[in-house]
């Protein structure tokens, strides 16, 4: 069995999350420039197995597609494109950087840190990556 890896798309930086080979915990990864993405992505695929790409939809209170959307999905066009063997879900990303900087805040962290946009855009991909691992169980 592969990991699960989340993805928070931003047009800056992207947060990364994976799951561990069993599928049972969520744990932050990484936080990369948006322009090195997939070379990223080709290198810790080259060496881990992936079973699902898990990526952020940016939605509206009312449902309707975000402005962001005008970005992440030419991301997962070409995500799907680059990595045709790992299939790629999406999920609700709404309220994610606000819950990650609660949680941050809540860990304790000091002012600097509850600051760092790496950070936070991490934690946003492990929220996400939880959010879909309890929509799963709940599903099953």
């Amino acid at each position: 069995m592969g990991r699960i890896m989340a993805i928070d798309y931003g047009r800056k930086r992207v947060g990364l999350a994976v799951t561990d080979e069993l599928q049972l915990i969520a744990t932050g990864l990484d936080t990369v420039p948006a322009h090195t993405i997939f070379d990223y992505l080709r290198d810790y695929l080259s060496r881990e197995n992936v079973d699902l790409f898990v990526v952020g939809k940016p939605t509206r209170l009312d449902n309707t597609p975000s402005e962001a959307q005008v970005f992440t999905e030419p991301f997962v066009k070409k995500l799907r494109k680059l990595f045709p063997t790992v299939p790629v879900e999406r999920i609700d990303e709404r309220f994610t950087s606000g819950m990650a900087s609660r949680a941050i805040l809540e860990a304790g962290a000091k002012k600097k840190d509850r600051q760092r946009k790496d950070l936070i855009d991490k934690v946003s991909a492990t929220i996400i990556l939880q959010s879909f691992m309890e929509s799963k169980a709940y599903r099953s």
